[in-house]
């Protein structure tokens, strides 16, 4: 009896090694994605390499604007600070923020125009006028207040200036 349950054991042992084997032959063959991270590990310096790589779209200058609120509730929005130099395909660039939400502006041949706008968590936009033109404006609305952001070009520089 002591012989047998050794065959069994030895048996059970070899059985379960080969479908241990075949699974993770399995697992190879349908490929990393179920094993591993997708596009596979990249190494520090491929990291570095994609911070540094530019975005697909160029940014140019940033910079902040803040909203002041006004005693009607509706918020202006006062001039912010740049950053480096523009890049000669697109006007001067500038981002702005408000507690309503951000927008970027750029300064060109036909005046200012906004880039790219988003509102803020608990705002929508309520209104929009994108230009080209000597002003542009975008309205974020939230549940009691109301941040209007009205930018013109001062010289090739976008400016966020006080609502006429």
């Amino acid at each position: 009896m002591g012989r047998r349950s050794i065959l069994v054991a030895t048996g059970w042992v070899a059985t379960a090694a080969i479908a241990t084997l075949i699974g993770l032959g399995a697992i190879r063959l349908v490929g990393e994605s179920l094993t591993g991270t997708p596009g596979g590990v990249r190494s520090e310096a491929e990291i570095e390499r994609a911070l540094a790589a530019p975005e697909p779209a160029p940014t140019g200058t940033t910079g902040t604007a803040s909203a002041t609120p006004g005693t009607t509730g509706t918020g202006s929005a006062a001039p912010g600070t740049t950053g480096p130099a523009p890049t000669a395909s697109s006007g001067a660039r500038r981002g702005f923020a408000t507690d309503g939400g951000t927008a970027v502006a750029e300064c060109g041949p036909g005046g200012v125009r906004l880039v790219s706008w988003a509102p803020a968590q608990g705002y929508r936009v309520r209104d929009v006028d994108r230009g080209p033109d000597d002003d542009v404006e975008v309205t974020f609305q939230g549940a009691t207040r109301e941040y209007e952001l009205k930018v013109r070009c001062i010289g090739s520089e976008p400016v966020a200036v006080a609502d006429d």
